[in-house]
């Protein structure tokens, strides 16, 4: 059964369910004016991630986030293949489907990834909404420096499926901890909600299956890598230096491939930038935007 703590029935009543590939997402919008941003979210989460910065970016700006397929409230099949592509795909038709022509994208962990392959796609499909930016926080920007946690490993292995239903609340607690920095540790009501985003529509038993998107990113390196070298849009990376996943030592190679590169470091922030410094991410993000916001 599930059980939505009154945090996530609030995030909930910021959006619906729009139907696209067969397949229900849902989305949370809020703003009428100003330049669109589509905010993309990691895992193994939902859309929910964003709310520190949602009314403040609110006032600014148009801002559409989708739960991707699989996590949060939209729909988890169990027989769906849950690559980057894939995701990708659906967010295509959300950004068609809501008349979307230009767009900012805001992305975080497994976000990064499905942006960059939103990206790579501008080369060859013109006729595609403009990608006006992208300011990534935490995520595999260049996938061979990703450090999975335990985990994840255990989750991508053929025993993935079992342990997958089977994870202790304790563990996955344990393991989303471990990710931020040491001095802005997640609220005990954070990862109540954590979980109960994990097991919504029984999602636990599917997270072998949305975890393995490492993997796939490996396979798609030289593909989503390459438009940032080509300086195909304007990028900016928010990094917390903490993240054992993609921090510091991913902004470092990140800049070795991209000398030029332009990176807000986030000292003693961990994995979860946007909830564990939500002010400095917001600076970070609306100076970036302003700079580049061509909408007008």
């Amino acid at each position: 059964m599930d059980r939505l703590t009154p945090a996530l029935r609030h995030w909930q009543a910021q959006g619906g369910m729009v139907a696209l590939g067969g397949h229900r997402l849902f989305v949370a919008q809020a703003g009428q004016h100003g330049s669109v941003l589509l905010l993309i979210h990691g895992y193994p989460t939902s859309s929910y991630d964003w709310h520190p910065l949602w009314a403040p970016l609110a006032t600014r700006h148009r801002l559409i986030a989708p739960d991707l397929l699989g996590m949060g409230f939209s729909d988890k099949p169990a027989d769906h293949t849950y690559g980057i592509e894939n995701h990708a795909d659906l967010l295509e038709a959300l950004l068609d489907r809501l008349g979307v022509q230009q767009v900012h994208i805001v992305a975080h962990d497994l976000g990064v990834s499905v942006a960059q392959e939103m990206l790579a796609r501008r080369q060859t499909h013109p006729l595609a909404p403009r990608i006006q930016s992208l300011t990534l926080l935490n995520g595999g920007v260049c996938p061979e420096a990703y450090q999975p946690r335990m985990l994840q490993h255990l989750l991508s292995s053929p025993l993935g499926r079992w342990i997958a239903p089977r994870i202790p609340q304790k563990a996955f607690e344990r393991t989303i901890t471990r990710l931020f920095g040491p001095q802005t540790l997640p609220s005990p009501a954070l990862l109540q909600d954590f979980w109960a985003l994990v097991n919504h529509h029984n999602g636990r038993a599917i997270s072998h299956k949305t975890g393995r998107f490492y993997i796939d990113r490996m396979a798609l390196r030289d593909r989503l890598v390459g438009p940032l070298l080509q300086h195909v849009v304007p990028v900016r990376l928010v990094n917390g230096a903490a993240d054992p996943n993609s921090g510091a030592h991913m902004a470092a190679r990140y800049c070795t491939l991209v000398p030029d590169a332009d990176v807000v470091s986030l000292p003693g922030i961990g994995h979860w930038p946007q909830i564990e410094a939500p002010g400095q991410v917001l600076q970070a993000l609306e100076e970036f935007l302003q700079k580049h916001d061509q909408s007008g």
